[in-house]
């Protein structure tokens, strides 16, 4: 196997048992990242929309950003001194490897893996990859530097078909070449080019036609472990600053920051109770599933961050507080809800609604907020009431940025620059929502026209959470499947844990009105998160779904 930077040599690899060039009838062409290898992406869970956007994009980062920066495909899994020894089990496309293997098998083929990533930052890391699978290529092609007239290639389009005329004019007896392509779009852009290189053969042939197939894989994208993930970006990011630092002032790039956006605060309630409380829901057996979203994950506190008197009386985050469930109701058969008692009922608490309630379900286009109109309650029977816990925790989503010196701890919580405070935070929420809804033995609720207090607060939360959940496909890039390939330089569940709840979006549940699968949540039993940047040897494991459970608290 022989690791080919451009151009393309003239003879085939010597240490290979294919036959000699003249020999090769077949040229067999395979992607890596979600072709044959299920690549880790940014994660839309931890990331808003533009930040997906940023991390995809090699002008942001002096080091390259995702796509550039081996670590983040060295964090797959456990690492790669540990995945290496099993050949990262798990983490491969098996029906293309089983490709691979057949192409190795076949004398009158040319095996070769061909991709964008750079010949410098991955040559090495991609070849024991591959030979700690077992498979063998006659080549495997990275994208070097520049081109051979020295010039930076357009795109990593541009690249691959650069060396997809050099392979065919190399192996001029080759009658056919096939490529397997997870995206659409490079299936297109390769199908064309194909097309248009047999055209010119036509005219006027260099080595003649050849029969050309695009193969269309279906992509098969994972994510990291969420811990690992952040604090790889965080290390990340730390070179870049660095890097940033000894930059000359007048063409110096922007230092960078991971800041988190708060949604709400609340009461967060465990994926267990969670199952139980929507079991409460009255919902009518014809009610399509597909115009409904569940919660039951939350009692909300506060929308956005919660001001610092409002978090002390609620004893912190992560202070935990039992609740029992006393009713349901319905408001026009469009919110379904239940309503709640502190336990001890002369225990300190805080909500934005006239009353502690959990939204259950909710028809889609439905705001949250309007649970704080029911009136009527039905209660519970003794026999269907029962206890549960929660935690005090945030809803947020992570995003980066540029340093702001001008701007405080506070202020960075907020995307919107139009919506940070400019005055301190308590006094707001005084001036803002008077009519807050506290408890305690020698406190009483503010009922009188708290409702209305308590819905125009919830309007803005409700808000919030959707934007939350159109954060992956936000402007910036999304989460369409966008890597390196893509960037052209310069353009372009209910949770539950101790402090923190990452994902933002409550996905509409099968017929067996199962919640929504829990975000990443709390530390592993038995794991400690690193507090810092992943250390340099052994990481902990990663995961193909974003939903086991992890402490983010230590890296924004």
């Amino acid at each position: 196997m022989s690791i080919l930077s451009f151009p393309l040599p003239p003879v085939h690899n010597a240490n290979s048992p294919s036959a000699a060039v003249d020999k090769i009838k077949s040229l067999h062409v395979y992607d890596f990242d979600n072709t044959l290898f299920k690549t880790p992406l940014p994660n839309p869970q931890l990331w808003n929309g533009p930040t997906i956007g940023t991390l995809s994009n090699q002008e942001t980062f002096v080091n390259g950003g995702w796509w550039h920066d081996s670590r983040i495909l060295a964090a797959t899994g456990e690492g790669i001194d540990i995945e290496e020894k099993r050949a990262w089990d798990g983490w491969w496309n098996d029906k293309i490897v089983d490709l691979v293997k057949l192409s190795m098998k076949q004398k009158d083929a040319l095996c070769v893996l061909l991709t964008g990533r750079s010949e410098r930052g991955f040559a090495e890391l991609i070849k024991k990859m591959v030979t700690a699978k077992g498979l063998e290529f006659d080549m495997i092609g990275l994208k070097p530097a520049v081109s051979p007239s020295n010039q930076k290639f357009q795109s990593t389009m541009h690249f691959k078909q650069l060396f997809l005329g050099a392979l065919m004019e190399t192996y001029k007896q080759a009658e056919e070449i096939r490529v397997y392509e997870d995206r659409p779009k490079h299936t297109k852009g390769f199908r064309d080019f194909f097309a248009e290189f047999n055209r010119q053969q036509n005219i006027s042939p260099t080595r003649g036609p050849l029969t050309a197939e695009v193969i269309q894989v279906a992509d098969c994208a994972t994510t990291l472990d969420p811990v690992i993930e952040v604090a790889e970006i965080q290390h990340m990011i730390n070179i870049h600053n660095e890097m940033v630092s000894k930059q000359s002032p007048r063409g110096r790039q922007n230092r960078l920051r991971i800041k988190k956006t708060v949604f709400f605060t609340g009461y967060m309630i465990g994926p267990e109770d969670t199952k139980k409380l929507i079991k409460l829901a009255h919902i009518p057996p014809n009610m399509p599933q597909h115009e409904l979203k569940y919660h039951g994950n939350n009692i909300l506190i506060c929308p956005r961050p919660c001001p610092a008197s409002i978090l002390e009386k609620v004893g912190g985050m992560g202070s935990k507080m039992k609740w029992e469930v006393v009713g349901t109701a319905c408001f026009e058969n469009s919110i379904w809800a239940a309503q709640l008692r502190p336990i001890p009922q002369h225990a300190k608490f805080h909500t934005d609604n006239p009353s502690p309630l959990v939204v259950l379900a909710l028809k889609k286009g439905i705001r949250p907020m309007d649970a704080g109109k029911i009136q009527n309650w039905q209660p519970l029977p003794p026999e269907r009431s029962f206890v549960f816990e929660t935690v005090v925790g945030e809803k947020v989503i992570l995003r980066i940025e540029a340093e702001d010196p001008r701007e405080d701890e506070y202020e960075s919580l907020f995307a919107n620059k139009t919506s940070k405070r400019k005055h301190n935070g308590d006094e707001d929420w005084n001036q803002r929502n008077p009519h807050g809804h506290y408890s305690g033995r020698n406190e009483s609720r503010g009922y009188h026209s708290g409702g209305r207090g308590g819905r125009g607060r919830g309007n803005r939360g409700g808000r919030g959470n959707a934007r939350g959940g159109r954060g992956g496909r936000g402007r910036g890039g999304g989460y369409s499947y966008r890597s390196l390939d893509d960037v052209e330089p310069k353009n372009q569940q209910g949770g539950y844990g101790p402090q923190v709840d990452y994902d933002d979006a409550y996905p509409p549940l099968s017929k067996s009105n199962n919640p929504p699968v829990s975000a990443p949540s709390g530390p592993s039993q038995g794991r400690q998160p690193p507090r810092g940047p992943a250390p340099a040897q052994r990481r902990p494991m990663g995961v193909q779904a974003a939903n086991n459970n992890s402490d983010l608290q230590h890296y924004y």
